[in-house]
């Protein structure tokens, strides 16, 4: 399969690294980045490789003109928009969002005239230096439609990505696991974010009380959306994330110490927004969110 990797950082150059060895794969990537994989190939370490590993998948700075069968997209949710547009300047003829939040399905679909599939990806994964990622962590790739029910381009998307090692689930209650995976995201992104500390503090007070606020909050939301998700499966769901990953740094914890805008808006600031609109409280969701906004302003990131 013909596939393009838009957003080719941590976790899409290990997607797009493990996707190459059966597949043909263009990287779309920062400039040192792509530089650095067409001149020396993208160097795969850690937990899934018995040893480092070697690809050679394209790469290139620019994605506009693009031709391929897939386009997984991995861009900050705030990106979303811009590369929608770009790709739309190629022929692509499905997309998979691999993102965190809410929202980027919508985006995708209303910028592109093809079927857009939504997933989750729980492979952990960090860009060492251009050219070279680990994976800090064995993971599970789910995707299907993004509004559920059955997908033949699921079908064949889930296929392609066993067939090059990657573990992959095909699912029909996409907006489900969506929803389940947002409340994962609001009770430990901006706690630990705001705290500098690792995923398994939201485990423990002080902070256990807050990210279990923020869990519940996010259920009922998803309730009142018409996704069926208790605040005990989301709290078992968020609670299971941060023991696996209790020693790991949360994606809007690396994004506050590298000074870079975080994914706040497509997370907590998500819920926040469709609460307003449904007529819901969401104090703790509503808190948080101010409070990262507060630090992106403050560092004119926003």
């Amino acid at each position: 399969m013909e596939i393009v990797v838009f957003g080719a950082g941590s976790l899409g150059s290990l997607i797009g690294g493990l996707l190459a060895r059966e597949h043909d794969v263009t990287l779309v990537a920062r400039e040192a980045h792509a530089r650095a994989v067409r001149e020396s190939g993208l160097r795969l370490e850690g937990a899934i490789f018995d040893s480092p590993a070697r690809v050679f998948p394209a790469a290139t700075d620019d994605g506009t003109g693009l031709e391929a069968e897939l386009a997984v997209v991995t861009v900050k949710s705030f990106d979303t928009a811009s590369a929608a547009d770009r790709l739309a300047t190629g022929a692509i003829d499905g997309v998979l969002s691999l993102q965190n939040g809410m929202g980027n399905e919508a985006t995708l679909a209303a910028r592109l005239d093809v079927p857009v599939l939504a997933g989750t990806a729980t492979y952990g994964a960090i860009l060492q230096e251009p050219g070279v990622v680990e994976c800090t962590g064995i993971g599970e790739v789910v995707l299907g439609a993004r509004d559920g029910g059955p997908s033949p381009l699921a079908d064949r998307v889930g296929e392609a990505f066993a067939t090059a090692g990657l573990e992959t689930a095909i699912a029909e209650d996409m907006p489900r696991r969506l929803w389940e995976k947002l409340a994962v995201n609001a009770g430990i992104n901006p706690v630990t974010a705001l705290t500098a500390t690792e995923n398994g503090a939201v485990l423990e007070e002080p902070a256990t009380d807050r990210s279990r606020a923020a869990v519940r909050e996010t259920a009922r939301v998803a309730r009142a959306c018409d996704v069926s998700l208790s605040n005990r499966e989301a709290l078992a769901a968020m609670e299971a994330v941060a023991s696996a990953t209790a020693a790991n740094t949360s994606s809007m914890r690396q994004d506050v110490l590298a000074d870079r805008r975080t994914e706040i808006d497509a997370i907590n600031g998500y819920v926040v927004d469709q609460a307003t609109e449904l007529g819901l409280e969401v104090p703790t969701n509503r808190t948080l969110t101010a409070l990262i906004r507060t630090w992106e302003c403050g560092r004119k990131l926003r």
